[in-house]
């Protein structure tokens, strides 16, 4: 097993302080940023915070990444990036800066606990306890899209083995460090059988390395319902970006709110804490937000770092003020809060209460010394067979009947190796043997066989012709078979 750990730091009142790289954000940023340092440091803490710029302002001074070329060093000298949510401009050309940043470093799993707060915070599920992995860096959040005819958008799914593996076995090796017992993955392979595929696939393999914990696996739907419905009954759950991306804020919300969410981007080179939620500028300068979320990054951070007598001092005393009943305006009820404050006074009020322990809510316990889970190593599978067995060309055509396409593809002079074996349209087969009831864009692929084994020299040869014909294709696809394996879908209804 190809495992790699972060090395654990010594205790902090022992160690000089570790740096750590800290932006304050847009909108309620600043704010809580500096309610969540203060009581960090209040706790012990020992970092040496290195600001940088980033956001709002740097994507108006004409940088579209949202982040400035010196502050990439500091991330790669640190390796901790601690960051207050941030706002990106309305309107075209500004890329994600959280995408970016964790994509840019390699960090590959997003780690989001969802744990209850009855009766403190009202939820419909008192006891639920989840933690959400996500794969962080592939699927449709690789942004590669295209527009390929006047009605067809596309974005490819991008899902590779050595990233898969590598989420998966975290996510293993996550319930392993924190005394969890089961991981559930949720995938849609009944639909997408490759990529999604290829998700469930992995998961088995690992989970067979690991026989001290349960495993299961649900199709995404039905596993959202019952993560809605009944989250009890799940521990550690694992799964694509999107899905993840999703699932992970509704797991926050039905435990009591978004706003009270945390997460950990965790990378081999640097790892990346934060708030789910966003800079809410509607509320900046207000001196009312909550800054648990961000506080609760914090928290995981100091695990990270090796410091968890912090990590457990703070969120000790987070819970001991929750309950309390010491709320901001977000979670303020009359029925179980008594005293709405601001977001200095919420600070004020955990300090005030560090060295303290819940009575009601579960105390948490950071195990001094304890190693954090292991950052698995990306590894690359054996190559194998590849024999390039047809291909799909997509073709631009604003007509509605295939057979009269098939026409125009068949009346090409193309070599006698190709076949063309089938026309799709967004994806459900209509040529031949179609169903005239099917809604037809002005997007169709178009797949051809080789009699045997072909080469690039026969697809060109192909495309060659097709142009001259005035076939307008707009891209290709080559079918692979991976050791006699398909390495391609068929249509649907084929």
């Amino acid at each position: 097993m190809n495992v790699q750990t972060k090395t654990d730091a010594a205790s902090s009142g022992s160690v000089k302080p570790v740096p750590i790289t800290v932006a304050y954000g847009d909108g309620i940023g600043p704010e809580i940023m500096e309610a969540s340092l203060r009581i960090l440091e209040a706790a012990g803490a020992a970092i040496a915070p290195e600001t940088i710029e980033i956001g709002e302002s740097v994507y108006l001074k004409g940088n579209s990444a949202g982040i400035e070329p010196e502050s990439w060093e500091s991330l790669r000298q640190t390796g901790v990036f601690y960051k207050a949510p941030i706002t990106t401009p309305q309107g075209g050309g500004y890329k994600s800066l959280n995408v970016t940043v964790r994509k840019s470093l390699g960090m590959f799993a997003n780690v989001r606990p969802c744990a209850a707060m009855h009766p403190f915070i009202a939820t419909k599920h008192p006891g639920m306890d989840v933690v959400i992995v996500r794969e962080n860096e592939e699927d449709l959040y690789a942004g590669i899209e295209h527009r390929q005819t006047d009605e067809v958008y596309q974005c490819l799914k991008l899902f590779s083995r050595p990233g898969t593996e590598r989420i998966v076995r975290y996510a293993f090796e996550y319930a392993r460090a924190n005394g969890r017992k089961k991981v559930t993955c949720f995938s849609k392979d009944n639909i997408m059988k490759l990529t999604d595929g290829l998700f469930h696939k992995v998961f088995d393999e690992v989970a067979r390395d690991y026989p001290d914990l349960e495993n299961e696996h649900w199709i995404i739907d039905i596993g959202a319902a019952k993560l809605a419905a009944n989250p009890n009954q799940f521990d550690v759950i694992v799964m694509a970006n999107l899905y993840g991306d999703i699932l992970s804020d509704v797991a926050a919300e039905i435990t009591g709110s978004v706003g009270l969410g945390s997460s950990a981007n965790i990378g081999e080179y640097c790892s990346m804490f934060e708030a789910i939620h966003g800079s809410a500028p509607r509320r900046a300068g207000q001196n009312v937000a909550n800054p648990t979320g961000l506080l609760l990054a914090g928290v995981q951070m100091m695990v990270h770092i090796g410091q968890p007598e912090v990590a457990e001092k703070v969120h000790n005393a987070w819970l001991k003020t929750i309950e309390d009943g010491i709320h901001t305006y977000d979670i303020f009820n009359e029925e179980t809060s008594t005293r709405k404050v601001s977001t200095s006074a919420f600070a004020d009020a955990v300090i005030e209460r560090l060295g303290q322990r819940p009575s009601t809510l579960p105390a948490q316990t950071y195990e001094k010394d304890k190693k954090g889970p292991a950052v698995p190593l990306a590894v690359r599978p054996r190559p194998q067979k590849k024999d390039l067995v047809g291909i799909d060309v997509f073709v631009h055509w604003a007509g509605q009947d295939p057979d009269e396409l098939a026409g125009k593809l068949k009346a090409v002079d193309y070599p006698d190796y190709l076949e063309l074996k089938m026309i799709t349209n967004r994806g459900t087969k209509v040529w031949p043997s179609g169903q005239p009831e099917t809604f037809k864009t002005d997007h169709w692929r178009c797949r051809y066989m080789f009699a045997e084994t072909g080469n690039r020299g026969m697809v060109a040869e192909l495309i060659t012709r097709l142009a001259r014909a005035g076939i307008d294709f707009i891209k290709t696809e080559h079918l692979y078979n991976f050791d006699g394996e398909p390495g391609y879908s068929l249509g649907q209804g084929q």
